[in-house]
């Protein structure tokens, strides 16, 4: 157990739920598409959708777009730098349905493709992320991460596997979804103890077995 297990994050206020759970999330997409989006629209659920002005949520969800940490003083001014660097952005409220209250569906357009993140602040500075891209998953963002889209096909799994423990690194935990039947793909998400070297990625890349690679680095 640490010290912030006791004590809690160090955040920009005024709340751990509100506003640093939500600078948590914006951050995970920031890492998950790699750098800014040119847009993106966030649909907030519960007492995120009929709070977020006043607790500061909104500032908090676009400081971590931006790249920002919880600590970052600059997720005062996050609209004004979101302006600065042309990020178009929006708010709305709608019922996400059975979800955590402080949930967050965030769509992100990036060179003319739509990715779709959603997430919920669960209290404390900490984050549940619930779906990536249409694919249910489980991350807490604490660890790196991959996550691969891949032949559904006999041998797959067990060869991606085997790229990620010949450079010794650990997987930590692994869900595997089968995305389409007809085009024989899935979705595996893969959480490492530790940081992969750039050359575990692109070895992953150019394996028969894989369609694509992101790496989301731990928030």
């Amino acid at each position: 157990m640490s010290i912030l297990d006791v004590i809690g994050p160090v955040i920009v206020g005024p709340s751990s739920s509100h506003t640093a759970g939500a600078a948590k999330i914006g951050k995970f997409c920031h890492n998950y598409l790699g750098g800014l989006p040119d847009s993106v629209e966030f649909i907030l659920h519960g007492s995120f959708g009929s709070t977020y002005f006043g607790h500061g949520t909104d500032k908090a969800l676009v400081g971590g777009i931006l790249g920002f940490d919880v600590s970052d003083l600059r997720i005062k001014n996050s609209f004004e730098i979101a302006k600065e660097l042309n990020l178009k952005y929006s708010f709305s409220s709608d019922d996400l349905g059975d979800v955590h209250p402080n949930t967050v569906r965030v769509i992100l357009e990036k060179n003319n493709s739509l990715y779709k993140i959603e997430a919920a602040s669960i209290g404390a500075g900490e984050i549940l992320i619930t779906e990536i891209d249409g694919v249910k998953v489980n991350l807490s963002g604490k660890s790196p991460t991959l996550v691969i889209i891949n032949k559904d096909e006999h041998g797959s799994l067990s060869s991606i596997l085997n790229i990620i423990s010949s450079t010794g690194i650990n997987v930590a935990n692994l869900s595997l979804t089968r995305i389409s039947l007809i085009l024989e793909e899935a979705t595996c998400v893969i959480e490492l103890d530790d940081i992969p070297e750039k050359c575990l990625i692109e070895r992953l890349k150019q394996s028969e077995f894989v369609i694509s690679c992101r790496y989301i680095s731990k928030i």
